[in-house]
């Protein structure tokens, strides 16, 4: 296992010297702050497994700078110091996050087995976090990271939904997490034993849809060998999670919303019906109100889909999230990549926090994940990451372009489309993720514009 890292903030020069020397020589990376200030800037940009922090201290308080380390990486254990303790003090301080309090002076053997304990917390759960990828697992609620209040709302309305049987949809643009939603949703509810089946619409042909999603009977139709179960009936007991759901066929849709209203199905081939119990949470990133005023959705699903309505932001709405989000993903890279990337530099921080990401949360795991693949290690610099276009532009910049002949829409979503299959290898899964479509669609306008 890697050392463990560990950050002390302390205004006092002579115990942050004491602590530093003591960790140290019990195996402990350490990096010390003179002030709360310090301490969060460190915190922001660097990976720590734990940190102590005093409570009083000049300018940033501790219980400030507590609240702004979970803030920035909600994964870190934090140990309040405090040489007047007060009972109103430390449970504020627990409330915050905190995972326990010390006492000053100090007891060296105390906070030795207080670290050991931590320590062999973190490690269990980077070993289930390790299992659950290897499972497939998504992200339970309380790990969904929540710093923007935006994310608090949307983490409160999963809590309160959970535990009713009643449907979901959510919608937001492509990348913005919105399966982790439905996941979380799963998982905090009394269905948590029973299967979690995620679907994704856009990717089953028209032809096979029915038979995927109902399951058919030996000899229905050509090739059918053996009877299926089919999706929703596999998902029986649990939660059946239809991304892009808006992407069904009118014929589907009819027959998925008899199963909503009859809690019953029947296989392609069969003449009997089959009961079922399941919940299902629905996802799109169209505006499925503008698809029902063209026909392309029935109205009538929408209302038994839209009993709760949950709204994802798109991630260049909620900027302050990125640290967060890069540390998240940095320990996730370091696990799978088996390497112990520290951090990340401040002018590379700032490189993302400015940059759209049309790609959303999803983008973002993929540029850091480019990062690895090429070899980064220590920390992550600017040279790391890819030439990031489409960020905030310059007001120098767009007046330059306002004299310039405006393109056409077509031909600006054509040029929209070149560049993004150019930037992902001609990839069409990722380039329609990034461009905020589905492969079909993006399938359908690569017909219409000859490209091949």
């Amino acid at each position: 296992m890697d050392r463990p890292r560990v950050l002390v903030a302390d205004d006092d020069a002579d115990l942050r010297d004491l602590l530093a020397d003591a960790l140290a020589g019990w195996g402990y990376d350490v990096v010390t702050a003179a002030d709360g200030a310090e301490a969060v800037a460190k915190a922001q940009h660097q990976l720590f497994d734990v940190a102590l922090v005093d409570i009083w201290m000049p300018g940033m308080d501790g219980l400030r700078t507590l609240e702004e380390i979970k803030h920035h990486d909600p994964s870190i254990e934090v140990v309040m110091m405090t040489g007047d303790p007060m009972v109103t003090t430390a449970v504020q301080a627990l409330k915050a996050g905190a995972y326990d309090y010390l006492v000053k002076p100090l007891n060296l053997d105390e906070l030795q087995h207080l670290m050991s304990q931590l320590v062999e917390k973190r490690f269990l759960s980077r070993e289930l976090s390790a299992l659950r990828r290897e499972l497939g697992e998504q992200l339970a609620v309380k790990e969904l990271i929540s710093a923007s209040p935006a994310m608090l709302e949307i983490k409160e309305l999963i809590a309160r939904v959970a535990e009713s049987d009643s449907p979901v949809l959510i919608e937001g643009e492509s990348g913005t997490g919105k399966e982790l939603v439905a996941a979380a949703i799963h998982r905090t509810s009394s269905r948590v034993k029973k299967p979690f089946v995620p679907v994704n619409c856009s990717a089953i042909p028209d032809e096979l849809m029915e038979s995927e999603f109902f399951g058919h009977v030996r000899g229905a139709f050509s090739g059918a060998v053996a009877d299926a179960l089919g999706l929703v009936r596999a998902a029986h007991g649990g939660t059946l999670f239809l991304d892009e759901v808006a992407e069904l066929t009118p014929a589907l849709q009819a027959k998925l919303l008899r199963v909503l209203q009859e809690k019953e199905l029947r296989p392609v081939g069969s003449s009997k019906t089959q009961t079922v119990d399941i919940r299902v949470v629905a996802a799109t990133n169209r505006n499925i109100e503008a698809a029902i005023a063209t026909g392309d959705f029935r109205q009538d699903l929408f209302y038994r889909l839209n009993v709760v309505r949950i709204t994802m932001p798109p991630l260049r709405e909620r900027r302050g999230e990125i640290p967060a989000l890069v540390g998240c993903f940095l320990r996730q890279l370091n696990g799978r990549f088996h390497r112990d990337v520290r951090g990340i530099t401040p002018e590379a921080l700032a490189a993302l926090q400015t940059y759209d990401f049309p790609g959303n949360v999803r983008e973002l795991e993929n540029i850091l994940e480019r990062a690895y693949a090429l070899g980064a290690r220590g920390e992550i610099t600017l040279a790391d990451l890819p030439p990031l276009a489409g960020g905030r532009r310059a007001s120098a910049a767009a007046a330059t372009a306002a004299d310039e002949p405006i393109p056409t829409l077509e031909d600006a979503e054509r040029a929209l489309i070149v560049r993004a299959l150019a930037r992902f290898g001609n990839n069409k899964d990722q380039a329609a993720r990034a461009l905020g479509l589905t492969v079909r669609t993006l399938y359908r306008r690569l017909k219409r514009f000859g490209i091949s």
